[in-house]
């Protein structure tokens, strides 16, 4: 595993432990199919909804912000990844939705985390 790929794990993980403490209920880390690959999938249950959440993680913002790198392709294609994911399951929730998690972490500081909910959703 490259130093890119670690990075992006910890991002992944970072996330996950915020969904947590959110009292999401985690069902799927780097989720396959076909179509694409979901990095989180998750029970929101407040909304009573299915969400894919797709992580950035970045160690600063000379490209951006991490969510600016989120095309609506990108987010239309996470959509349709979770009605396939909602299909398969039969869990029967009455929402779809894509989340974005944007994690700012530069070297030997802390990492800031932007949760952005909906840029998809039904």
């Amino acid at each position: 595993m490259n130093h890119k790929q670690t990075f992006g794990r910890l991002g992944e993980q970072r996330a996950t432990d915020h969904l947590l403490e959110l009292g999401w209920q985690i069902l799927e880390r780097n989720w396959r199919c076909k179509e694409g690959e979901a990095d989180i999938i998750a029970i929101d249950p407040d909304a009573q909804a299915l969400v894919v959440v797709e992580v950035k993680t970045r160690g600063g913002v000379g490209f951006g912000s991490p969510l600016e790198t989120i095309t609506y392709a990108k987010a239309r294609r996470l959509r349709q990844l979770a009605a396939i994911y909602a299909r398969q399951s039969k869990l029967g929730l009455p929402r779809l939705r894509v989340d974005a998690i944007g994690i700012l972490w530069p070297r030997g500081g802390g990492s800031q985390l932007v949760h952005a909910r909906g840029i998809e959703e039904r």
